[in-house]
This record gives structure tokens, C-alpha cells and sequence, in this order.
């Protein structure tokens, strides 16, 4: 699940056709760039090429003015089907490439997003009291070693000091194998997670570091708090009160819906489905363009369960961004009002979705093959009108 992949400043790779006054911020936000990708990378994008990988369906639906906008700003690489919104008000434009068609065909793999749905969680655990913000990974999961003290709260707003990854040769192994065949690397279950917790060393200065392993975590400790499976609870306490029909987290290949989709990596190989096991709050959940419009601006307006998430807490890095539950929040440019977001990859998908409050606009953007489109993302919501 490649990350926002996380990380407080968006992206600014030469993807969208958007220019960018301060030229001094693009660098800063480029090397932030650098950093989330590499953490994605290890979140498993093929690493070969084939004859002839995948172009950009030329079957198009939606407003022909954003299709050509969309289409202009793609960044190179293979392209498949590709789903847009943008918000403006109550205004809701869009740009789909390829027809999905039979029962899941609609669906992508959301990636890292995932993380917002498991900060949602987290705000609601704590509403309902089934955990404190200082509750540790001790107590809530029986971790043991240096993570036993990390507290739920360090978690989740990405300062838990574990690694992105466990540093471990065997799992290592297996991402590396990922990289090559597309499989999907996240095949721990919950007591195999754990150990790897109570194996970890720890950062015990705690700075903004952005983790999967560390949401994985903590997914799985509102799970045992709540005695409810994380999957069990993203249905109940997220999808259904907002009424996303087509959100789910599979847990495991088992539980991927009839005709469930699969995406392409960067240069176009097949990648299997990602379910990510005891990962999936980090990264494990697929939707629809129509769900997470309904999401994304749900969020914005500030009505969705456990929306408190999307409030900045603390800095996320030297770039000037700041971090909630899992969303982070970066400064607009210009006039602009600050940009709330979180992105996501995995080895077969790529997706985005943002608001600005101030200017009452919001952006999803998921694609079915493993391309970041950050950039593309970010113009749309300066430009969005």
C-alpha cells in the first residue's frame, strides 16, 4: 500500500500542468516525494516490464472538458482504467476511462486511504471509551519488548517510532519477491503481527515517521478492544452509517466479492489482489469512485463518523505540514486554504482523495494501475471551479 503514501507535503513530481511561483517549496516538497515513494515502493511495485503494458482506455465517460484535463495531465507510465471527481460546492464533476462492467468490476484497491478509515475508527473507539489516547500496544494487543509503551495516539498520528516495515529478513524476503510477481507481500496474520511488534526496535525520541507497520497496529488494537474483527468494524461503524455499499475491507483472499478486479503494476504487469491480512488498516480496503465521493466529501463538510481525524494535531516533517489521525494536512499556496489529503498505492493501484475546506472543493482520484497521480490530484483541487 504504498503510502501518502504518507507523508505531510504532497507530492510535486512534473505530473500536473499546474506552475508553482515558489520554486523553493517545489524542491522541499519534491524531497518529500522521494521519501513517501520509497516507503510505497517497499509496498510493492513490479519491477519488470512487459511488450506491451496497458494504455489509457479510450472509453470514456463524464465531462468532456475534465477528460481532456485529466488526460493532459497523466504522468508517463502504464495507464488502464482511471476514475476522477471533483467537487466544487454541490457541484460534482466527472471523468471515468474504461467501462466497468459485471458484479465488483467497479471496484479499486484504495491503498493507504485505508489509514483514514482506520483514524475514523480510532476517533470512534475513543468516543465510545474502548480506548484512551495513552492506551499501549501492551495493553490493548500484548505486545511485548520496546513497542509495548508505544500508545495508541503515537500510532496514529504516525509518530510510533517503528519502521515503516518490520526489519525482519523473512518479510523482507517476501516484499522483495512481491516486487517481482505481483503478489501481494501482507500475508501475517494478527499473532504473527504482533511478534513482529515485540521484536522491533523503537525510535524512542518518537519523531513523525511514517508507518504501515505502525497503522497495522493499530487497526488491530481498536479490533481487539472493540472484541470485533478490523473488517467487521470498518462495515459497521464507517461504511454503513455513510452508505458506502461498495467499501469493504476482504481481510483475505476469501474475502474478495464476485469478479473483484485486479490493476497492473508501473510497468504494466499483472499484480494480484493486495488483502493484506493483519495489514488491512493500513492499506486493505477497496471501494468505488461513487463511494468515495460520498467519503471524501463527507469528510469535508465534517459529518462523517469519527471525522475529528481530519484535524491537524502536530507537525509532519520540516516541509511545514501537519498531521491528524492518520490525514495530513499541508499548507496552500498562495491564498489558498491549507489542503487536507492522504494518498495511497499498491501493487496494482493508486489513488488520492483531498478537500479544501476554505474553498468548499474536494478531489478522488483511483486508477488501476500503480502510478502515482498526486500531482494530478493537487492541480485539480487549485484549479477546481
Amino acid at each position: 500500500m504504498r503510502g501518502p503514501e504518507a507523508t505531510p507535503e504532497r507530492p510535486a513530481t512534473p505530473a500536473g500542468p499546474a506552475t508553482r511561483a515558489d520554486s523553493s517549496r517545489i524542491r522541499s516538497r519534491r524531497r518529500v516525494a522521494v521519501a513517501v515513494l520509497a516507503g510505497v515502493a517497499v509496498l510493492g511495485v513490479g519491477a519488470g516490464a512487459v511488450p506491451r503494458p496497458p494504455s489509457l482506455s479510450t472509453e470514456t465517460t463524464g465531462d468532456p472538458a475534465l477528460i481532456e484535463r485529466v488526460r493532459d495531465g497523466l504522468p508517463a507510465g502504464a495507464h488502464d482504467r482511471l476514475a476522477v471527481a471533483v467537487v466544487d460546492g454541490d457541484e460534482v464533476t466527472r471523468a471515468e476511462f474504461g467501462t466497468a462492467t459485471g458484479p465488483g468490476a467497479a471496484e479499486f484497491e484504495i491503498g493507504s486511504v485505508t489509514k483514514t478509515i482506520t483514524a475514523s475508527l480510532y476517533a470512534l473507539a475513543l468516543q465510545r471509551g474502548e480506548v484512551q489516547r495513552d492506551s499501549t500496544l501492551g495493553e490493548t494487543l500484548g505486545v511485548t519488548g520496546d513497542a509495548a509503551s508505544i500508545t495508541l495516539e503515537q500510532l496514529a498520528t504516525q509518530h510510533g517510532g517503528l519502521p515503516r516495515l518490520p526489519a525482519d529478513l523473512s518479510f523482507t524476503g517476501r516484499v522483495l519477491l512481491a516486487n517481482l510477481t505481483g503478489a501481494d507481500p501482507y500475508t501475517d496474520d494478527v499473532e504473527t503481527l504482533v511478534d513482529r511488534a515485540s521484536r522491533s526496535t523503537v525510535d524512542d525520541q518518537h519523531p513523525y515517521a511514517y508507518s504501515n507497520f505502525g497503522m497495522a497496529l493499530l487497526g488491530q488494537a481498536l479490533a481487539a478492544a472493540a472484541d470485533t474483527p478490523w473488517e467487521q468494524l470498518v462495515a459497521d461503524r464507517v461504511a454503513e452509517p455513510l452508505g458506502l455499499v461498495d467499501t469493504y475491507a476482504p481481510g483475505d483472499p476469501e474475502g474478495l466479492r464476485p469478479g473483484a478486479p485486479t490493476g497492473v503494476t508501473a510497468a504494466g504487469r499483472h499484480a494480484d489482489a493486495w488483502t493484506l491480512h493483519a495489514y488491512g488498516p493500513a492499506g486493505g480496503v477497496r471501494s468505488t469512485l461513487d463511494d468515495m465521493l460520498t467519503y471524501t466529501v463527507a469528510q469535508r463538510d465534517e459529518r462523517a463518523p469519527g471525522g475529528i481525524a481530519t484535524e491537524p494535531l502536530v507537525e509532519a516533517g520540516d516541509g511545514g505540514g501537519e498531521i491528524g489521525w492518520a490525514w495530513q494536512t499541508t499548507p496552500g499556496e498562495g491564498d489558498a486554504g491549507p489542503v487536507t489529503w492522504h494518498n495511497g498505492m499498491t501493487g496494482g493501484y493508486a489513488s488520492f482523495v483531498g478537500f479544501d475546506r476554505d474553498a468548499d472543493r474536494a478531489v478522488v482520484v483511483l486508477s488501476s494501475s500503480a502510478v502515482s497521480l498526486d500531482d494530478l490530484a493537487f492541480a485539480l483541487l487549485e484549479d477546481a471551479s
